[in-house]
């Protein structure tokens, strides 16, 4: 047989793919995969049903429902000041891994560098490299994961061609700070670079703070590509409905890209998109408070059983430090023992560095039911009282 592609070929399965697969076998609580339990909002759910029965079953328009189109870009500018003409300017994707793909493989050429901050979403790397795009890898450290300024100020050169981020930030939680974005985008300004971010969890972010987005920045609404997710807004995260928000000049690259990839999205879900989409500010926050309600539940039970937490300012997620409870071995190995062990699954922080990087940090998720977060801490509890730091 002649050679496969070589990219995919020389991947594993998806650390997330991985873990919970290991969680099904042994009969572990799942803490690793960013899913939540329940059947998400009942009223978007039942919007969905009405549009089945409803509206036609057959392929709507490549570029989204206008109603949807529409909702995003009226949404993008009552919540966070991104202005934005839904006609020119607006795609609905088949999840936003799609509308990543889609936008990537629209905007990279063979030879152009792509800054990115590890550890990252592990989708990330995959596509720029096929895209023919070069990494140009800024590190952030815990435990605030603070941007660092010079180091980023060295990745960007004349080959720059964009800048891939998500705030808020998977895996860590982190929230790039008002002057951390106006960094970013002076950078692209002054080395005429695009920026991509992920802003997927925009209405996960805790604290009394607020989601900015990139496209909002000076000078960026018109070199910037904003990536938004029905599935992290309304805990409906099997539905895979994404939509892009991107510059006018942009746009047309990346919709003939999505029409290649997936072409369009059901069209009952995005009617039922299009209507939460519309709904009042306490709609959304609602979510953010219970988030971060279940965060505090988890963060106290962690604590309170020897793990360092990291902070979390958004997101599902939040990272312990395992040397707090005497564990000094590979993340990866303390995530696999967990699962079998304890029976409780994480993902390793590591894994999302490139090529793998052994840290002493694991990642819980936390948007889960109160009594799945509880069993779980039911079952550490007694696993960690047993090993005694005797690892």
């Amino acid at each position: 047989m002649k050679p496969l592609n070589p990219l995919f070929a020389g991947l594993g399965t998806t650390i997330f793919e991985v873990m919970s697969g290991l969680a099904r076998e042994h009969h572990a609580i799942n803490l690793g995969q960013g899913f939540p339990d329940g059947n998400g909002s009942p009223e978007i759910v039942a919007k969905a049903q009405e549009a089945l029965a409803d509206k036609p079953n057959q392929y709507p328009p490549m570029l989204g429902l206008p109603e949807l189109r529409q909702a995003v870009a009226a949404h993008g500018q009552h919540f966070f000041g991104v202005a934005a003409d839904w006609q020119t300017q607006v795609i609905v994707t088949s999840g936003a891994t799609e509308a990543l793909a889609a936008s990537l493989i629209g905007l990279i050429a063979p030879g152009d560098e792509v800054v990115m901050f590890e550890p990252m979403y592990d989708s990330y790397l995959p596509i720029v490299r096929q895209a023919g795009g070069v990494p140009k890898l800024v590190r952030l450290t815990p435990p605030h994961w603070a941007v660092p300024e010079a180091e980023l100020r060295a990745a960007f050169g004349p080959k720059t061609k964009l800048i891939l981020f998500n705030s808020p930030h998977n895996p860590v939680g982190k929230v790039f700070s008002a002057a951390e974005l106006a960094l970013i985008a002076e950078l692209c300004r002054t080395h005429d670079a695009l920026a991509v971010c992920d802003e997927v969890y925009e209405h996960l972010v805790f604290d009394g703070a607020t989601h900015r987005s990139i496209m909002a920045e000076p000078g960026m609404a018109e070199r910037s590509v904003r990536i938004g997710s029905a599935g992290k807004t309304f805990s409906l995260t099997g539905w895979k409905v994404g939509y892009i928000t991107a510059a006018p000049a942009l746009m047309p690259i990346i919709a003939k890209v999505h029409q290649f990839l997936t072409f369009t999205t059901p069209p009952n879900l995005q009617a039922a998109v299009a209507w939460g989409l519309a709904q009042e500010g306490d709609f959304f926050s609602t979510l953010g408070r219970e988030m971060q309600r279940k965060r505090d539940l988890l963060a106290a039970g962690l604590t309170r059983l020897g793990f360092a937490v990291q902070p979390s300012a958004g997101t599902y997620f939040l990272t312990v430090d395992i040397r707090s409870i005497g564990y000094f071995g590979s993340d990866t190995d303390f995530c696999q023992r967990l699962t079998v062990e304890a029976g409780v699954a994480a993902i390793p922080v590591g894994a999302f560095y490139d090529g793998g990087l052994n840290t002493p940090y694991v990642r819980f998720c936390f948007c889960k039911d109160d009594s799945t977060l509880i069993g779980a801490l039911d079952r550490l509890e007694p696993y960690l009282k047993k090993v005694n730091g005797a690892w």
